[in-house]
């Protein structure tokens, strides 16, 4: 991807500013919650271990209203996108296609998204089984939905979601603005790196390290393709292999993918 001009004092001030807002309306806001999570999660009695999180609870216990607000959860969660993509726009420069959403290349981009889904998805689930094993990371209930004919595609929209959300902002977004005010590449990628693993931090450590690794490599495959395409496309597909996968992983290894579940005592006969 191309380098953009370094700006002056005012104009530098006023992208940090941008900067600020855009991530407090999005993934710095729940990047910080997420930590706080994290660190309240430390403060309980039980360990890691021990506790589960959802990603996608349902919002209301009556089907009609759930489907509702899920949709209009995902709808909303693509303001913050769309957000990202309007600052990006200039005069006579497609946002689209300067960070590569588009369709120009949809060959390479799922080629590519096929082998990033291998080098990410694969050992991610094994960094997140080991977590498990080692009581640093909590049970995370991917779709907790119940299993009606709406439960796929939420899943697959929440999936999509996801990826739009955490790519077009984490790499197209604000690769584009901390070049501009000057930020060497490396910063730059281990900066985000960092924001991404704070971002799903409230999962427990194993989370935190796979996403900060899969930070530095999507942000190494962006500077070497210049294309945000294929990351979207990687990130919506392991988290479909999660979101829609999970049940089944939960019912061949329960220890890991889901609560043991509690035994029940016995009752004491009577004298």
């Amino acid at each position: 991807m191309p380098d953009r001009p370094v700006l002056d004092r005012a104009a530098r001030t006023r992208l940090w500013w941008e900067i600020g807002i855009l991530l407090a309306l999005s993934v710095g806001r729940s990047a910080l919650y997420s930590v706080l999570a994290l660190v309240q999660a430390l403060t309980r009695e039980q360990s890691l271990g021990d506790q589960s999180t959802a990603l996608n609870p349902s919002a209301d216990a009556q089907a009609f209203w759930d489907v509702l607000y899920q949709f209009l959860a995902v709808g909303f969660g693509l303001v913050a996108v769309a957000l990202a993509l309007w600052l990006l726009w200039e005069p006579g420069s497609s946002a689209f296609r300067r960070i590569g959403l588009d369709f120009r290349h949809p060959l390479g981009d799922l080629g590519k998204a096929a082998l990033l889904l291998v080098v990410i998805g694969v050992p991610g689930l094994a960094l997140y089984a080991g977590g498990r094993a080692l009581g640093i990371t909590v049970q995370v209930d991917a779709s907790p939905l119940d299993p009606s004919w709406f439960t796929v595609p939420l899943l697959l929209l929440a999936a999509l979601r996801a990826g739009l959300t955490e790519e077009v902002i984490f790499i197209g977004y604000l690769f584009d603005r901390l070049r501009r005010l000057g930020w060497g590449w490396w910063t730059i990628i281990l900066s985000t790196a960092g924001l991404r693993a704070a971002y799903h931090a409230y999962q427990g450590f194993g989370p935190i390290i796979g996403n900060f690794a899969m930070g530095v490599v999507f942000g190494w495959c962006y500077r070497r393709w210049g294309r945000v395409m294929p990351l979207v496309i990687a990130h919506a597909l392991i988290d479909i292999v999660a979101f829609i996968g999970y049940p089944l992983a939960a019912a061949l290894w329960p220890g890991v993918f889901a609560p043991a579940p509690t035994p029940t005592p016995t009752p004491t006969p009577t004298p």
